[in-house]
C-alpha cells in the first residue's frame, strides 16, 4: 500500500435532486471538503469535492453516503449517488478547472478563473481566482449571499467605503478581495487551515492586491485580536453554523458599537439556534437573505446589551 503524500486527494463525487443540495454541501463541510464544483442538470445536481487522503479513508464516504440516503429518505426524495476515488494533486487541479466557468454574482461580481480569458460586456468587477486546494470558487450560494451582503454595505451611495474589515475563515480569500475591491480600505483574513492561506495570498497576487491592504495569517479570532491595530468596522464568516456559535463570544472583542458582520454557512433549520446565540452575546439580526435553504444573517451590536463588552484592541 503507497503512503498517502501531501499531494493525494480523494474526488468525491454527489449526484443527487436538488433539493438535496443544501444538504450534501453541508455534510462535505463538515467533513473539511476542499474546492467545490457543481454541475446542474433538468432535475438532478452532481457536486464534486476534494478531501485530502491522509486525512480519510473508505469508510468516511460510506459513512457520508449512509448520512445521505438517510437525509433523502427523510424528504422523501431518491437517494443520491455517492462515488469516491482518488488523486494526485496535478490530477486534482487539471480535473477540477474542468468544472469551472465564470460566473457573473449580485449586481456588481463577475467571479473569473484565472486561467480563463475574461469576457465581461456588463462591465463588472472582475475577481480572479484560482481556489487551489482552498474552499471557496464563488458557486456555493453561501459564498454568494456574502458577497451579495458585502456589495450592500460597502456601496458608496449607502455608507462609508474607508472601512478595516475581517474575513474569518477566508477559504480561498473570495470575500476578502471582494471586499477590497467594492472599496474597503484594509482586510484582515484568517483561517486554521494552511492551504486557504496559501490560497488566499496567490488570489491576493492575481487581483493585484497590495499587501498592506490585505493582511492575511493563519490562525483564528485570537490572532486576528493580536493582528489589529483599530477595532473591527465590519466582518463577514462564512464557515458552519456550530463554528460561528462557539465564536459568537468573542466577536464583540474585536469590535466598536457600530461595527455589522455578515454571517453565512447556516442552514434555514440552524438559525434558531445560531439567532439565539448572538442575541445572548449581545448582536441583533438586521437582515435575512435566503438562497434556496441557505441563509445569511447581518447583524449588529444590540445598544441595550448590558454583557462585558470591552474591547481587546489597544
Amino acid at each position: 500500500m503507497t503512503t498517502p503524500t501531501a499531494t493525494s486527494w480523494w474526488e468525491v463525487e454527489i449526484e443527487c435532486m436538488p433539493m438535496l443540495e443544501e444538504m450534501a454541501f453541508w455534510r462535505l463541510q463538515e467533513l473539511d471538503c476542499r474546492s467545490t464544483a457543481t454541475v446542474y442538470g433538468g432535475d438532478w445536481v452532481r457536486i464534486t469535492a476534494y478531501a485530502p487522503q491522509a486525512q480519510y479513508r473508505v469508510h468516511h464516504w460510506e459513512a457520508l453516503t449512509g448520512l445521505l440516503r438517510e437525509d433523502a429518505r427523510e424528504a422523501a426524495l431518491p437517494i443520491p449517488r455517492v462515488r469516491w476515488q482518488t488523486m494526485d494533486g496535478q490530477d486534482w487541479s487539471e480535473h477540477w478547472k474542468r468544472h469551472w466557468q465564470s460566473q457573473p454574482v449580485g449586481g456588481r461580481f463577475l467571479i473569473q478563473p484565472a486561467w480563463l480569458p475574461v469576457q465581461n460586456p456588463e462591465e463588472r468587477l472582475v475577481l480572479r481566482l484560482d481556489p487551489g486546494f482552498a474552499f471557496g470558487t464563488g458557486s456555493h450560494p453561501t459564498t454568494q449571499l456574502c458577497l451579495e451582503s458585502l456589495e450592500m454595505r460597502l456601496d458608496s451611495r449607502w455608507g462609508r467605503t474607508d472601512l478595516v474589515i475581517a474575513d474569518i475563515g477566508c477559504g480561498s480569500g473570495i470575500l476578502a478581495i471582494g471586499a477590497l475591491l467594492l472599496g474597503a480600505k484594509q482586510v484582515y483574513a484568517v483561517d486554521t487551515d494552511a492551504l486557504a492561506i496559501g490560497a488566499t495570498r496567490q488570489n491576493q497576487s492575481l487581483n493585484q492586491i497590495e499587501g498592506a491592504r490585505l493582511v492575511v495569517q493563519q490562525g483564528s479570532l485570537s490572532r486576528l485580536a493580536e493582528l489589529l491595530t483599530q477595532p473591527l468596522d465590519g466582518f463577514v464568516c462564512n464557515i458552519l453554523a456550530e463554528t460561528i456559535m462557539d465564536m459568537a463570544p468573542r466577536f464583540r472583542m474585536l469590535t466598536h458599537p457600530k461595527t455589522w458582520g455578515i454571517l453565512s454557512g447556516i442552514i434555514q433549520d440552524q438559525l434558531p439556534a445560531v439567532t439565539e446565540v448572538l442575541e445572548e452575546q449581545g448582536w441583533m439580526v438586521g437582515a435575512l437573505r435566503q438562497s434556496q435553504d441557505w441563509c445569511c444573517l447581518n447583524i449588529r451590536p444590540d445598544p441595550d446589551y448590558t454583557g462585558t463588552t470591552n474591547s481587546v484592541i489597544q
